[in-house]
C-alpha cells in the first residue's frame, strides 16, 4: 500500500511516520503534488499554528493539492483543523472541507485548563474509522489529546469529546477523515484506528 504523509511547517509529523512503522508500513513523507495523488492513503497531520500552516500551505498551493484528493484522506489534530472552513487561531481560512469554525478553548471554571492535555474518551462512534469500538460492550476508546482549539459538534462530527463543552473528537466528509486526538500517541486503540482507516 502507497501511503503518503503530507509534508509542511508542522510539528509531531515523524511520530505518525513511526506509528506507521511499527505498524509494517513505510510511508512517502512528502509535499509533491503527484506523489500525493497518486498515493492510496493520504496522512494530514501535524501540531503548531493554524494561521502559520495555512500560510506555508497556500504558499505551495498544497491546499489546494489537498482540497482536491480524492482516495482516502487523514487530518490529525491540527490537520482536522486546517480541514475546517476557518481558524480563530491566527484568524486563517483554511482549506475547507468541513464547513466548521475551529474555535479557542474559553475556560469556564478555575481547573479548566488551555491546552487541553491528557486522556479523554470518545462517545458517539458513526464511522468504520471506529469499527470494534462499542459502548454497548465496553469498548469506548480512551485516546490522547493535546490542543487549545476545538471544532464545535457539526454535521460532520463521527466522534464526540467532552472538555469544557461537547466537540468533535472526529470528523468525516466525503473522502475525509480527521481526529482531533493524537492516535499515534493513543496505544492500541490508536493502532487500531490508524488501521481501520488504512483499510478503508
Amino acid at each position: 500500500m502507497n501511503v503518503a504523509i503530507v509534508k509542511y511547517n508542522a510539528g509531531n509529523i515523524y511520530s505518525v511516520v513511526n506509528a506507521l512503522r511499527r505498524m509494517g508500513i513505510e510511508p512517502v513523507l512528502t509535499d509533491d503534488a503527484e506523489q500525493l495523488k497518486k498515493a492510496d492513503k493520504v496522512l494530514f497531520p501535524g501540531q503548531g499554528h493554524a494561521g502559520e500552516a495555512m500560510e506555508y500551505l497556500k504558499a505551495r498551493r498544497l491546499d489546494e493539492v489537498i482540497r482536491d484528493l480524492k482516495q482516502p484522506v487523514f487530518g490529525i489534530c491540527v490537520g482536522q483543523q486546517l480541514l475546517c472552513k476557518h481558524s480563530e487561531e491566527g484568524d486563517a481560512d483554511c482549506i475547507g472541507i468541513f464547513d466548521a469554525e475551529v474555535k479557542r478553548f474559553q475556560p469556564e471554571r478555575h481547573e479548566d485548563k488551555v491546552p487541553c492535555m491528557g486522556w479523554n474518551k470518545l462517545y458517539d462512534l458513526k464511522s468504520p474509522l471506529y469499527d470494534g469500538f462499542d459502548a454497548m460492550n465496553g469498548t469506548e476508546p480512551y485516546v490522547y489529546f493535546v490542543h487549545s482549539y476545538y471544532v464545535p459538534y457539526c454535521a460532520d462530527t463521527i466522534a464526540t469529546a467532552d472538555y469544557i463543552l461537547p466537540y468533535s473528537a472526529s470528523m468525516h466528509k466525503d473522502n475525509f477523515y480527521a481526529c482531533q486526538f493524537h492516535p499515534e500517541k493513543s496505544g492500541k486503540v490508536g493502532e487500531q484506528i490508524l488501521r481501520n482507516f488504512l483499510k478503508l
